[in-house]
């Protein structure tokens, strides 16, 4: 593929070099260990930085229920998601609290992070500089670092890094083990390689539509990831739900579509038999209703695969569906001139 004279940060170069991010997190945060007796994390943060929290929702449930599986024992520990000026109750309460901003200067998330300094809550922060630093020098707080490998680097692309700092700190406390060998990151470089043309031509089905994504339960946060690169790369509306909530409401909604919509189903061939069905089953519904849509499975054999290389395949389809609409991927300038307006 030639590099396009649209694309003036580049993005498709730092899409390529995504999985290498997993072992740079990894080392980030090898020194990181809170001390504490925790039975949850309560991760801040907003936009592309609020996402590793539903990522590492995938990620840990999965290792958590492994483990169950071994040796019989029942395991617990939640993540909670702060998307908001301040936290919620279950900060309080045997949490560590994981405050996330890219920029380190988003504004919830330091207002969240003022609220853990003036109740003396455990914590751990990750930024690339900006007031959510100052603030963790000032008040002694274990600061992680975010790198800032290309120019305007946007938080959204950043989900590797953040992601596996987070894990690496589970990890040292004792709440999840390794769950990443050079095999699955190489195995992930491949993907990114092999899944671009292939994103590519779905971005082409998808011009000048309204894409809707559905995953299933244990996987919606896919769904909702690509919702958001739909938005912010693609500069364009797109929707998320799951089954199979969606069956039951959503969906007799498209009886009288508004707009041309293309749905994409993310679909894992181990999940629920009657998921799979429902998927096929509303694909023949939308068929008959003119209503277009595509069923991808979820590929890989661990879970780092599964989640990394259908998160690369949604940067990939959103990334041309800019190009096909003539717009640069990288900038959120409506994003930006709120930021200012707000001020």
């Amino acid at each position: 593929m030639k590099e396009n004279k649209l694309d003036k940060f580049n993005l498709r170069k730092v899409i390529l070099q995504e999985a290498e991010q997993i072992k740079v997190g990894l080392s980030l945060a090898e020194d990181v260990k809170p001390q504490g007796d925790f039975k949850s994390i309560t991760i801040s943060g907003m936009g592309g930085s609020a996402l590793p929290a539903d990522i590492l929702d995938i990620l840990v449930k999965d290792f958590l229920r492994k483990s169950e599986n071994q040796d019989g024992a029942k395991r617990y520990f939640e993540i909670y998601r702060n998307r908001t000026y301040h936290l919620p109750e279950e900060a309080y309460d045997k949490s560590l609290n994981v405050v996330c901003s890219y920029s380190g200067n988003t504004e919830e998330t330091i207002s969240s992070l003022r609220e853990v300094v003036k109740n003396k809550l455990p914590c751990v922060a990750l930024s690339n500089g900006g007031m959510v630093e100052k603030i963790c020098q000032e008040n002694n707080i274990p600061h992680i670092q975010i790198p800032y490998p290309f120019e305007n680097f946007q938080p959204r692309i950043a989900t590797g890094y953040f992601v596996f700092a987070i894990w690496k700190i589970l990890q040292n406390i004792g709440i999840v083990g390794e769950v990443v060998s050079d095999e699955i990151v190489a195995n992930l470089e491949k993907k990114i390689v092999e899944t671009e043309e292939y994103g590519q031509g779905l971005a082409q089905k998808i011009f000048r539509k309204t894409p809707i994504v559905y995953s299933t339960d244990k996987f919606k946060a896919l769904a909702m990831v690509w919702k958001i690169k739909f938005n912010e790369n693609s500069k364009t509306p797109a929707f998320w739900n799951y089954f199979s909530e969606v069956n039951h409401n959503e969906m007799v909604g498209f009886t009288n579509p508004q707009a041309d919509f293309h749905f994409i189903m993310l679909r894992d061939k181990a999940g629920h038999p009657q998921n799979i069905k429902r998927m096929e089953v509303m694909a023949k519904l939308l068929k008959k209703n003119n209503l277009d849509s595509e069923i991808i499975d979820i590929e890989g054999g661990e879970i780092v695969e599964k989640v990394f290389s259908t998160l690369y395949l949604g940067d990939w389809v959103s990334y041309y569906l800019a190009l096909e609409y003539e717009t640069d991927p990288t900038p959120v300038q409506m994003v930006e001139e709120f930021k200012k307006l707000i001020k």
